[in-house]
């Protein structure tokens, strides 16, 4: 008889359960390893029953101010009848938050909880910056709009008070957004989504009138610079999403009985993966044919793993390209269920046929390969996109993994840092405090950071087994002499030990220094998740946050953009480094070293050496993430294997080419620096690396020395892609900004934007090596 262990039995229910597998080590203090939450079914959700001890240390009021907030605290009944509007706006707004007038600020952070319940609302709940609206996993809440329900949408995160490319940190999670009851001929809409970066909508559904002609719909998006939104479900309506926005990730989204799925306004790039449309009348509806900087159409849309069933059309544009470019679009393993039509255009023409059968891989727009530096406009099937076995799932998708939640865990199965002894005031070295809780409650307890910033001095050791879940984005920050020398760099957050495999889960958290910190790492990962657990290391909704913020000593008044500040405003010398014997999951998450002051306003000049560089052979899914300003490369690929890159979203440095990189920093051989372009940072590069595939890409060059005369002329920089002729990439959907060439090989310049130009942006549909 073959021997069958408890644990090959347990591991695919730890799966689902988003619980992740046996650890492989365990905490001092632990007799035994968490394996499965405890709580009651009918308890409610654990965030709303533990003691929550954060803070806001830079807050005007840091001992009084209030980070978590229920709406029942606040006056909400939740009862269905009562109109709960002014009661969760007020426990959104309580203390001086960051609300009309203020554009944004990083110091009143906020969550906002809904317990089980029926929320009546008759006009927007209003989305303050920095804010984090969570509704009970177990038992979601819905928010309902009333029949004479007033205002632009349930849920709004922007009702003009912020500028819209720097709407950063907001998140909803676990809502039924209803508004059915409202008149089927009104403009009724879920959430009106107008954001930038760090933002997420994460495991909602929308319901909407399901009558002929209702003109309800889901979310409303004019403008902004995400994002990531995934586990989506939308019911009815005129538009599931009606969306305009430079570039967004959207996973796993369902669509039932709506008119039209996705009606795409304008953007420069979207990446969809996993899609479900079922029983609707249009797809994909993209408005198309605007190609100039002021009639900006939808530039790209990259859809993979989706499947459609009795829906007429799947993809339509609104205007035909008569053999050039018009809006790019490419389409991987589209199953299609009675779709007659598989793409086509407003005027009736068929571009590609459906019926029941599948779309291998598909494109409309300008194909390239090699070092060919004439591409041909296509409106039809293309090669076959490799994708590497590991980084599928049992049905052949790209594998996907919501945010843990940990939704039947009681408050016992969590430990507060703040409990154990770490202050999270901003001052005191928590070092010790930190690491001593990791050391003796991982695997067998949730390792929960209260809101608050942790100054540590020393490198904080993550076990491998550990899983972490932070409130309103709690910080840890690496500050002091240990991380002063770019030639000697320390990890101030190491992730795993060099080798070692297991569950490593990261929620809701933010890495940072406070400057000068020329030598940080801030976050070396080494993680591998283990054999056939997918995704088991990762992290979601976490970011690494350099300078901009009060607390960070990076920020305008001592790092002016004169340059100034000198060797004061290093900020870190690698963001991310990805080790050779890691994995990861990486959804949601953003590197940003600041090019503002989000606390002091002005524009500002901090030095980040190096963005993500990852040595990982695999597998790595990077879904939704970004890389902006750091000087050699944004993302780094050197000897690594197997991953998916979808959508990638870049900035280069504002001040370059002053200095050229890599000053202030100089190349560094045990990181094997690579070879840089002229006068600005790599977007992408990737060395000797095989198996690679980025399925969606925005990125850009705005400025030169803060100037943006350079964009009339679409030369901010040379150079912007680079892959060498050793390793195996596919690049699908990429879009650039006023980079003079969009893809070279081994640093020569291959493709030139002017054959792509797209609207504002310039739109490769596809380059692979042959």
């Amino acid at each position: 008889m073959r021997y069958i262990s408890l644990t090959s039995l347990l591991l695919p229910l730890f799966t689902l359960l988003g619980l992740g597998a046996l650890v492989s080590g365990l905490g001092s203090q632990c007799s035994a390893p968490v394996t499965s939450g405890t709580a009651a079914p009918s308890a409610p959700f654990w965030m709303e029953q533990m003691q929550h001890r954060g803070s806001a240390p830079f807050s005007s009021n840091p001992g009084g101010y209030q980070v978590f907030r229920n709406v029942k605290d606040f006056g909400a009944k939740g009862d269905g009848v009562t109109d709960d509007t002014a009661a969760i706006n007020a426990a959104i707004s309580s203390g001086n938050r960051c609300g009309n007038g203020c554009g944004q600020t990083s110091v009143t952070p906020a969550v906002v909880y809904f317990p089980q319940g029926t929320y009546l609302v008759s006009s927007p709940i209003i989305s303050y910056y920095y804010t984090q609206l969570i509704g009970d996993a177990k038992h979601m809440p819905t928010l309902v709009a009333s029949p004479g329900f007033q205002g632009i949408a349930i849920i709004d995160a922007d009702p003009g008070w912020y500028v819209n490319q720097d709407n950063f940190y907001h998140s909803i999670r676990n809502f039924k957004i209803d508004v059915s009851r409202m008149p089927t001929s009104a403009s009724a809409t879920g959430i009106h989504w107008q954001v930038s970066q760090a933002t997420s909508l994460i495991n909602i559904v929308f319901q909407m009138s399901t009558a002929a002609g209702n003109a309800h719909q889901g979310i409303w998006m004019e403008n902004g610079s995400g994002g990531f939104m995934g586990d989506l479900v939308f019911n009815g309506g005129k538009f599931g999403m009606w969306v305009g926005n430079q570039q967004f990730t959207v996973r796993n989204i369902t669509v039932n009985n709506a008119n039209t799925d996705v009606y795409g306004l304008w953007n420069w790039g979207w990446t969809f993966q996993g899609v479900t449309i079922n029983d609707c009348q249009v797809g994909f509806d993209l408005a198309t044919g605007g190609t100039t900087q002021d009639n900006q159409g939808v530039g790209g849309e990259a859809i993979i793993d989706a499947v459609v069933t009795n829906t007429p059309i799947f993809v339509r544009n609104s205007q035909p390209s008569n053999g050039v470019l018009h809006g790019s679009l490419v389409l991987n393993n589209i199953r299609l269920n009675n779709v007659p039509t598989a793409v086509g255009v407003a005027n009736g023409q068929v571009l590609l046929a459906g019926g029941t059968t599948t779309i291998d891989s598909w494109a409309q727009g300008n194909v390239y390969a090699g070092t060919n530096p004439s591409g041909r406009f296509v409106q039809s099937n293309i090669g076959t996109i490799n994708k590497a076995s590991n980084l599928l799932d049992s049905a052949g998708r790209i594998f996907g993994k919501g945010h843990p939640q940990y939704v039947n865990y009681a408050p016992d199965q969590f430990i507060s840092v703040k409990s154990q002894g770490a202050k999270g005031d901003g001052q005191t070295d928590d070092t010790a405090a930190i690491q001593a809780v990791l050391n003796n409650y991982s695997g067998c307890k949730i390792i929960f950071f209260d809101a608050g910033v942790y100054v540590v001095s020393n490198t904080i050791t993550i076990p491998a087994g550990t899983q972490i879940v932070g409130e309103a984005w709690a910080t840890i920050l690496g500050t002091g002499s240990t991380f002063f020398d770019y030639n000697n760099p320390v990890p101030v957050v190491r992730a795993g030990t060099a080798g070692s495999q297991g569950v490593l889960e990261i929620t809701d958290m933010i890495f940072s220094t406070r400057g000068p910190a020329a030598g940080a790492v801030v976050l070396e990962w080494n993680v591998h998740d283990p054999a056939g657990q997918q995704g088991a290391a990762g992290t979601w909704d976490t970011h690494i946050i350099l300078g901009g913020k009060d607390g960070t000593n990076l920020q305008a008044s001592n790092c002016p953009t004169s340059g100034s500040g000198g060797n004061n405003c290093f900020a870190a010398f690698l963001a991310l480094h990805l080790t050779p014997s890691s994995s990861a999951y990486l959804e949601g998450l953003w590197v940003w070293t600041a090019d503002h002051d989000l606390d002091q306003g002005p524009q500002l000049s901090i030095w980040t050496g190096r963005g993500i560089m990852s040595e990982s052979q695999g597998p790595v899914w990077m879904v939704g993430t970004a890389s902006e300003h750091n000087i050699l490369y944004q993302y780094y690929l050197v000897n690594a294997q197997n991953h998916y890159m979808g959508l990638i979203q870049t900035e280069t440095p504002y001040f370059q080419p002053n200095p050229v990189p890599p000053a202030p920093f100089i190349p560094n051989t045990a990181y094997k620096d690579p070879s840089l372009g002229p006068g600005a940072a790599w977007a992408l590069t990737v060395s000797n690396s095989q198996n690679i595939l980025v399925f969606g890409a925005g990125l850009y060059s705005f400025f030169q020395n803060y100037g943006q005369d350079c964009l009339n002329t679409f030369n901010c920089q040379q150079q912007i892609v680079n892959i060498d002729s050793g390793s195996t990439v596919g690049i699908y959907s990429l879009s650039t900004v006023a980079a003079q060439y969009q893809i070279s090989v081994n640093g020569q310049g291959i493709v030139p934007n002017s054959a792509n130009r797209n609207g504002f942006a310039q739109t490769v549909t596809a380059w692979t090596r042959s």
